[in-house]
Formats: structure tokens, C-alpha cells, sequence
């Protein structure tokens, strides 16, 4: 069990020690990816989006719906935007970062950065206040997604570039490290999917800091925790972008909304 972890520092190229530590635990911890400066740019950038949508009532981007709040004041905002990278050159700019070509291998063969897949580029911001929709995410792995597609499991990455720093009272995400190496039993029933928020034994707390990164396997049992604290001070918002394998399968306009994604409301 892991109940405390050690962190890195991402160069273009993984050194065994990392290999070795994402393998064995399912996911590992980058300091530092990017600037405060960057960080900065890429929030605004959000909001630059988030208005856009709004003032043209969208509702989903390539199938997938878009998860819509109400921030303290009370105006709307965007609490979960899929495929964000699309729609503005600061977002898609970050990754060509050369960094990430070098986390592909964590998944082996014919791995790419799904921007075109999954949900694309997704935006999480969280805020826990009176009208929020969107404060925590019950248990789940990632790899259900390949079962609703219709596929077979393959790997899958999600990579968090973490735009607040966040405390353990922030609550944040939370994962069971080793049970990428379960079965396929374990994977569908360990948990009851988004149902269940109750603290695992064996659970291990991811708490960055603004600019820092972080990879875990889809496979992995993980949940977000609510924060414990309201208002401005459980603002957090955070990147996440697939790395996949198996068949090339880009959306569009035209993609249909995936089965489990119109259950997306019980997700608060």
C-alpha cells in the first residue's frame, strides 16, 4: 500500500525509476509541468470558451454534453467541458508540448493523446457553493468507457494538468493504487459506479499544486472528493487528457451521445 508517494520531474524522455513506480503503482506524480504564468493562460482561456458557449446555449460538443453550473454569484459557467481543445489555440497549443510523446509508452504500442477521442481535451471546474452541479464524482474506472463503446479494454491514461493547488480539506481526487491489475470482475463490481463516495482503507489522496501533472491508469479505481470548505475557497480546476491505444476512432458534430453520458446528471 501506498500511503504516501514520491514525485518527479517530467523530461522528454521517462527514466526507469518512473516506469517502474507508473507500473507497478497505476499512476505518478509530476512537479512543477508548467509555469504560474501558463496556468493563467490557460484559465483565461477557459473563460474566453465558457462565454461562448453560454451566449450560444450549446449543449453538447461531438455528442458528449456539456455540464453546466451556477457559480457563487449565481451566473452560469461551465463545470465540465469536453473536447475543449478545439476551441481555443492556447489549449491546443499545450500540447505540443514534446513532453508528452514521451509519457506514451506508459501504455504501450500505437499510443496517442486522444484529442479527437473520448471526450478530447476535458476541462474540470469545480466549485463547491449553493448552486454548483458539479462538486464530486463517486467511484469509477475509466476503462467502462471501452465496454459502452462497444470495444475491448484497452489501455488508457488520463493525464491531469492541475490548475489549482489544492489541499487535503479541497478534497480532490482519490485513488486505490494497484487495482489497474484487477480483473475484469473487479474492474465492473467493486464499487457501485458514481453511486459510491464513501472513503476507501486503502485510498490514497492526489494533492498538487498549480502547474504540476499527473498520469493514472483508467483502469484504476478512483473518485473525486467533494471539498470540505464552500465558497471561493473550493474553487479548483483541473485538464485531463487521454493517452489511448486500439482502433483510431475520432468524433465529430455528428457522434452520438454514449449511453452511460446521458446519465451524466448524477454526477453532482
Amino acid at each position: 500500500m501506498v500511503s504516501s508517494y514520491k514525485t518527479f520531474t517530467l523530461t522528454e524522455q521517462l527514466t526507469n525509476e518512473q516506469i517502474a513506480f507508473f507500473n507497478e503503482h497505476g499512476f505518478i506524480h509530476f512537479k512543477k509541468f508548467i509555469n504560474p504564468e501558463t496556468v493563467s493562460s490557460i484559465i483565461d482561456a477557459s473563460k474566453q470558451v465558457e462565454q461562448n458557449w453560454i451566449e450560444n446555449d450549446l449543449q453538447k460538443i461531438n455528442g458528449v454534453p456539456i455540464k453546466y453550473g451556477k457559480d457563487l454569484d449565481g451566473s452560469p459557467i461551465v463545470q465540465r467541458f469536453a473536447f475543449i481543445n478545439q476551441h481555443h489555440q492556447t489549449l491546443s497549443g499545450l500540447l505540443l508540448d514534446p513532453r508528452f510523446n514521451g509519457l506514451l509508452k506508459l501504455a504501450g504500442d500505437g499510443a496517442r493523446l486522444g484529442t479527437e477521442e473520448k471526450d478530447g481535451m476535458v476541462f474540470n471546474h469545480y466549485i463547491n457553493g449553493p448552486e454548483s452541479k458539479f462538486t464530486k464524482m463517486g467511484w469509477h474506472t475509466d476503462g467502462l468507457r471501452d465496454i459502452f463503446y462497444g470495444g475491448k479494454l484497452n489501455p488508457m491514461l488520463n493525464v491531469g494538468i492541475h490548475l489549482s493547488t489544492l489541499k487535503p480539506k479541497n478534497g480532490g481526487l482519490k485513488i486505490i493504487p494497484g487495482t489497474h491489475k484487477q480483473g475484469i470482475y473487479k474492474m465492473l463490481f467493486r464499487k457501485k459506479y458514481f453511486l459510491d463516495h464513501q472513503a476507501d482503507p486503502e485510498e490514497v489522496s492526489i494533492n498538487p499544486e498549480a502547474g504540476d501533472l499527473t498520469i493514472h491508469d483508467g483502469r484504476l479505481w478512483h473518485r473525486v472528493a467533494q471539498s470540505s470548505v464552500r465558497g471561493e475557497e473550493s474553487r479548483r480546476r483541473v485538464i485531463y487528457i487521454p493517452i489511448i491505444a486500439g482502433k483510431y476512432a475520432p468524433k465529430n458534430e455528428n457522434s452520438p451521445t454514449v449511453f452511460y453520458q446521458r446519465f451524466a446528471s448524477i454526477v453532482k
